[in-house]
């Protein structure tokens, strides 16, 4: 079984369809406390500017009393007060789905923090898991729900051996720290010299269904320029940088797959495949 990354630090140990155990650091309190704090504060700025714009656009804004704020509210029509509350609660509700299904699991407060939402087997969240963990985010919020406290969600953390709050337990998700130490960068493994210039097909064909129309040229040379320099990396340090490659793609592309027969080497490995069918085809 593979070592903590750090003794004094929880790890979540995944099995890879590859039978390869990845550990992942889980996120502190602290860490994701300091994401979520930043998130708020974004969140909330958001919602004060639309407010404002929206008030001032209709002659509001200068209506400094409460009163008068308050009377101005009630004479507006029904469409205009229905308008702005959708935007609101779009806004209150929709920061964090919004956010952890486009960019992969992380808000603009975890890629600050450096943490990652994924799923508990370690694939990428789909939109449906994004949107349970953070509709159930209202409840961890307890007691606080305008200026959420996180008592109900602190709780159920500290109760959990995978660090999960309510919504992570219901949405089967696991919130993790990204790490530098356990495989190269892309510019490390990318600026050696190539050991071989060719590639081959070293994993069993997997059953995919995905439209490789969606993939880009400058994608798929980060995926042919992987399988070309991955026998100058160890067998450990492959695995990690194939489910680095391999993630980003699987968010924009949400494959269909055997998992019996799935590896995130053999992914790369027929997306390069049936790009390069594609382009034949059309030539």
């Amino acid at each position: 079984m593979s070592q903590p990354i750090i003794k004094t630090e929880e790890t979540l140990i995944i099995e890879t369809p590859e039978r390869v155990q990845l550990a992942f650091a889980l996120a502190s309190i602290g860490n994701r406390f300091l994401a979520v704090a930043v998130d708020h504060a974004i969140q909330y700025l958001a919602i004060f500017i639309v407010a404002y714009a929206f008030l001032s656009a209709s002659g509001a804004a200068e209506s400094f009393s409460g009163s008068e704020a308050a009377s101005f509210v009630q004479g507006m029509s029904k469409w205009t007060l229905a308008i702005l509350i959708i935007a609101l609660f779009l806004i209150f509700a929709g920061y964090f789905v919004f956010f952890e299904w486009l960019w992969n699991g992380q808000t603009p407060g975890k890629r600050l923090l450096k943490l990652r939402v994924i799923r508990e087997d370690g694939r990428p969240i789909t939109l449906w898991e994004a949107m349970t963990r953070n509709l159930l985010r209202i409840f961890d919020a307890i007691p606080g729900f305008v200026l959420p406290v996180y008592s109900i969600g602190l709780i159920a953390i500290f109760m959990s051996g995978r660090d999960q709050r309510i919504g992570d337990m219901f949405a089967g998700t696991v919130v993790v720290r990204e790490r530098t130490d356990e495989a190269p960068t892309f510019a490390e493994t990318f600026s050696n010299p190539m050991a071989d210039a060719a590639f081959r097909r070293v994993n069993k064909p997997i059953s995919l269904q995905a439209d490789v129309n969606f993939i880009t040229e400058s994608e798929i040379e980060v995926v042919e320029s992987f399988l070309r320099r991955r026998w100058d990396l160890t067998d450990r340090q492959r695995i990690w940088m194939a489910w680095r490659v391999a993630l980003p793609l699987m968010y924009k592309l949400k494959p269909a797959y055997d998992l019996q027969n799935f590896s995130y080497e053999g992914f790369l490995e027929e997306l390069v495949h049936r790009f390069y069918s594609k382009q034949r085809f059309l030539n």
